[in-house]
């Protein structure tokens, strides 16, 4: 016994070695860890502060993070001058207030910062290394002694650029090499960082400087800019002006066109003409804008207004509110006729006297009601001198106005003579009409679809006879359209709306087409086109991407967004004598069927090889179902198992199919073949049931739980779920020991369903997993809301597993499903090499891929 000690005791002296070792490595790995989140914090705050100061502050705040750094300071070089941009001591206050007779620079240069500078290496000194330093003439000792002094160089492109500074006071506060690594490791990664940041800062102040001196030189720009301009805008005013004399408009759109003129030169958002009739007794208003009444005044005899004021004087007048009232104090306005007096809110009028040859015959007036707007003796200088176009243009338009009226009296005297001729011709020319309208119609109507206007079935098929007929050289294509989900609009949404979605179609298949092919519907969701004068099958293809992404668009039906899609088929004609327009038809049929079994979205180019799948496919969906029927499928058990010990702690069901002509179909061709074939609910109801009549018999301990994965289907809707719970409801066995997992990517895909889902199947007692994890990307912050309990990894994560960036990757996932506490599954492990690798990663439960077994092991079970 004692000899067994002795022999033991080396061993245990091993062990205990390794686990100190462990222990050092775990530290390093720890500080490694922190330094690095550190940088990670110093590149974000880069990235994010408005300037230097701040920058500085947040090194110092994540340093103290690392080590003890009270007593910190920044030395930087700016061009041949050192700075001390960042400064904090509990003992000495910033050197320039220390020591305000002294150069800063040159006390940085001859200090220990100068020294570390100097060297370009770390230096860790106490009081006793700093006097010798000074004794030897390398430094002078400035400041209050300190029990231990921390300087490392910046470096940038091999120079010196500054320094990081720790300094501690107290005996119990020291620095030793792991500070001086982190301290070293911290200044090669912000040295980039600074000087792209000072970089920035003196950029910026450049680009100040530069902006306020285009700015001036922009205002005088400006100036000039503003008077040519206003010159131009002047020239070009009165060409308009001219214009509008000769124009074909009406009086009311030249008086507005003449308003836009005026107010291109001037405010004018209150403007009006008035106009002496011949009598020069009444005043109208042809033109009238005002921003608080859209009625312009009615005509009226003279009296005292504004206006003929204006007339009395004959010279162009600006007003203010103060004139005005100073104006009816004397009596010269509104004296006689107070109840035309609207001025109380005007803060300004101008008006101009129109002259037509010699004589005042209206006026011109804009006014403003706001002290915002104010108008200046320039602005009447100016529209005194527009005035003399204005009255010209008008007269012109006047006199055009007046012989456009005596032409329209004598064209009105010929159109009376005719009136009774043309009545005649009119009512024979429509009885004519409308007999070719109703022939034309019945021919439209049977050949065309009521509802879209398309070409019908008869339509399609005398055109597609035609174009056998012609015995062309070149080739043409059928495409055969279904779309998806239409029977879901009219179920869903009603026919009206079903309806409209089949309009909005037919628009969307027109853009995608040449205007020489022919689009048909053929009845309910089926489209068909006749491509003609094919150059290859590609142009063929090109039509169809074009069709499918058209269709992805989603559709607005009943006020919200619906996403459809559509299935295509597409048969080509490359020799008209050895095909038919019948047997074209049926191929492109056929190509748009296979479209749909593989998973709607796309299209198939019929060959003879896909169709012979496609009967094969369609073979092996029947037999499916009639294995069902049958109870032809079987189920192997694969051991999930605890590497550590080899213990089996779950089992994880997978059904299999012995096809008595096709061999051994595996778990993965199963559930692709029911998917194709629309039976994934009930392929998983089928093994629920077989797994109960069978699960009893297994030769495994209670403990083991039972592993199934079932289609994502299942929580789609809400009668597939109810389905599912009384299935799993009426089994025999504890629902307690049963994990059913759900594949990531439906749950990325559908994410609400499935938390409903899940929370249902809580309910019952069985335990809830996620399966091929790694494939979704599914985040755990998603994951940290769901009731699940285990993670089984994608089986490409295992067979990548000699990738660094997939063992990365699986050490993350590792932590994180321990963080959260859930159980980590490894799936496809099949080699001792995985196993092995797995293990150092620290993921210890896996089981091997499904693929790997034999028909043989399927019989054995898998189990003993």
């Amino acid at each position: 016994m004692l000899k067994d000690r002795q022999l033991m005791n080396p061993d245990v002296s091993s062990l205990e070695k390794r686990v100190s070792r462990l222990k050092r490595l775990a530290a390093k790995f720890k500080r490694a860890e922190s330094a690095q989140n550190a940088l990670l914090e110093i590149s974000n705050i880069a990235n994010a502060v408005s300037s230097m100061e701040d920058f500085y502050q947040g090194i110092h705040h994540h340093l103290k993070k690392l080590i003890p750094a009270d007593n910190f300071y920044i030395a930087l070089k700016n061009q041949d001058q050192w700075e001390l941009p960042f400064f904090l001591d509990e003992k000495d206050v910033h050197p320039t207030e220390l020591y305000p007779d002294k150069n800063l620079s040159d006390m940085l240069k001859r200090g220990l910062t100068g020294y570390v500078l100097r060297t370009q290496r770390p230096l860790l000194c106490d009081e006793a290394t700093a006097d010798r330093l000074e004794a030897e003439g390398e430094i002078d000792n400035l400041g209050s002694p300190c029990h231990q002094w921390l300087g490392v160089p910046i470096m940038h492109n091999g120079i010196a650029i500054g320094a990081l500074v720790v300094q501690s006071y107290k005996a119990e506060v020291s620095y030793g090499d792991t500070e001086v690594e982190l301290m070293v490791f911290i200044c090669h990664h912000i040295a980039g960082v600074l000087e792209r940041l000072r970089h920035h800062e003196q950029l910026e102040t450049a680009i100040q400087q530069r902006t306020q001196e285009l700015s001036q030189a922009y205002d005088k720009l400006k100036q000039e800019v503003y008077e040519r301009r206003r010159a131009e805008r002047l020239q070009r005013s009165l060409f308009e002006i001219a214009d509008l004399a000769t124009s074909n408009l009406d009086m009311h759109d030249f008086y507005v066109e003449l308003h836009h003129i005026i107010s291109h030169l001037l405010p004018a958002n209150n403007c009006y003409i008035a106009l002496l009739d011949e009598s020069a007794t009444t005043l109208s208003f042809p033109f009238y804008v005002s921003q608080l009444s859209s009625v312009a005044p009615i005509p009226r005899p003279m009296k005292d207004g504004l206006v003929e004021y204006l007339l009395r004087h004959r010279k162009p007048t600006l007003l203010s509110q103060k004139d005005i009232r100073h104006l009816i104090k004397l009596g010269e306005i509104y004296s006689k006729a107070p109840d035309l007096n609207h001025t109380q809110t005007m803060q300004q009028w101008i008006g101009i006297p129109l002259l037509i040859q010699g004589e005042a015959v209206g006026a011109l007036a804009v006014y403003s009601f706001s002290m915002d707007q104010k108008y200046q003796f320039k602005d009447l200088e100016l529209l005194t001198f527009v005035s003399q176009h204005i009255a010209a243009a008008i007269e012109r338009k006047l006199a055009t106005e007046t012989l456009k009226r005596s032409n329209e009296e004598l064209e009105e005297m010929v159109q009376a003579r005719t009136t009774e001729l043309a009545q005649a011709n009119v009512e024979l020319q429509k009885e004519i009409s409308q007999r070719r309208h109703i022939e034309q119609k019945l021919i439209h109507d049977a050949k065309h679809d009521s509802l879209t206007g398309l070409p019908n079935r008869q339509m399609f098929m005398e055109r597609l006879n035609d174009t056998f007929a012609q015995n062309r050289s070149y080739k043409f294509a059928l495409l055969f359209i279904d779309l998806d989900r239409f029977k879901m609009i009219n179920d869903t949404l009603g026919h009206m709306e079903g309806d409209h979605f089949l309009i909005e179609t037919a628009k969307r298949l027109n853009t995608c087409i040449r205007d020489h092919d022919l689009l048909a519907r053929l009845g309910g969701d089926e489209f068909v086109i006749l491509l003609d004068n094919l150059y290859n099958t590609n142009d063929a293809k090109e039509v169809a991407e074009r069709i499918l992404c058209e269709l992805s668009r989603p559709f607005e039906l009943a006020g919200q967004h619906f996403n459809s899609g559509a299935s295509i088929g597409i048969s080509l004609c490359d020799n008209p004598q050895q095909t038919s327009s019948e047997s074209l038809l049926r191929d492109a049929d056929t190509a748009m069927y296979m479209a749909k079994t593989r998973g709607k979205g796309c299209y198939v180019v019929f060959d003879e090889k896909s169709h012979q799948q496609l009967m094969h496919d369609l073979t092996l969906e029947n037999d499916l179902r009639q294995a069902f029927e049958s109870q032809q499928l079987r189920l192997i058990y694969i051991p999930v198992r605890d590497a550590n010990s080899g213990k089996t702690i779950a089992i994880d069901v997978k059904p299999y199919w012995q096809h008595p002509q096709h061999g051994l179909l595996n778990y993965h061709q199963l559930v692709q073949l029911a998917e194709q074939a629309n039976l994934p609910l009930e392929f998983d109801r089928y093994v629920i049931e077989l797994l109960n009549d069978e699960l009893d018999s297994l030769p495994i301990a209670e403990e083991v739980k039972v592993h199934l994965t079932l289609s994502s289907h299942h929580l789609a809707y809400k009668h597939a779920l109810r389905n599912l719970v009384l299935c799993l409801d009426n089994c025999r066995f504890s629902l307690d020991k049963l994990c059913l997992f759900f594949n990531e990517i439906a749950l990325a895909r559908d994410h609400d369903n499935h938390v409903y889902g899940f929370e249902a199947l809580k309910d019952l007692g069985v335990n809830i997993g996620i399966a091929d994890y790694g494939s979704g990307y599914s985040s755990m912050l998603t994951l940290s809301f769901l009731p699940i309990s285990c993670l089984k990894l994608e089986s490409e994560l295992t067979s990548g597993i000699q990738s660094k960036r997939h063992r990365q990757l699986l050490t993350a996932i590792r932590r994180s499903a321990e963080s959260l506490q859930l159980q980590l599954i490894a799936d496809g492990v099949n080699s001792e090499e995985q196993q092995q690798c797995l293990q150092e990663l620290g993921i210890t439960t896996m089981q091997s891929s499904v693929e790997n077994l034999t028909e043989d092991s399927h019989a054995k079970a898998a189990l003993a």
